[in-house]
């Protein structure tokens, strides 16, 4: 399998971009805040859903570490997350987007336990990028409804 890059500049792309990195976990310490480049920049462990979800009957399941890039971002605030932990573990649920003054707005990304990230954008401009081969996993997340 091809490794995977998108961009999202719109609500729509972000949702996209969002549902692939569903599940996926970082440390603590995978987060970087550039404040002088307005850049913020997390490593993650994504699971491959798009692998999981093609309908045909898997033994294991995958995972890709990835690169995430929200650019234009300024104003970075944490809830429930401190940055002295640095191996603690966090599993990303979903990113949000709240429009302010179009095309400007808040975007959250939600993990699990109750801990977010929100900061400010001009604009959304995300890249995200698999960054090397994918390993196997006998988990697939699974959530109760």
């Amino acid at each position: 399998m091809s490794t995977l890059k998108l961009i999202a500049l719109d609500e729509e792309d972000l949702q996209i971009v969002s549902a692939h990195l569903q599940d996926a976990v970082l440390k603590v310490g995978d987060i970087d805040f550039l404040a002088t480049e307005a850049k913020l920049v997390l490593g993650v462990n994504r699971f491959v859903w798009e692998l999981a979800a093609d309908g045909k009957r898997h033994r294991s399941f995958e995972r890709r570490r990835t690169a995430v890039y929200f650019s234009r971002a300024t104003n970075l605030r944490a809830t429930g997350i401190d940055r002295q932990f640095k191996d603690d573990v966090l599993s990303i649920l979903a990113i949000r987007f709240t429009a302010t003054d179009a095309p400007s707005g808040t975007i959250e990304i939600v993990f699990a336990a109750n801990k977010a990230l929100r900061f400010e954008v001009e604009a959304i401009e995300v890249q995200l990028t698999d960054l090397g081969p994918a390993w196997e996993t006998q988990a697939k997340p699974d959530h109760e409804l």
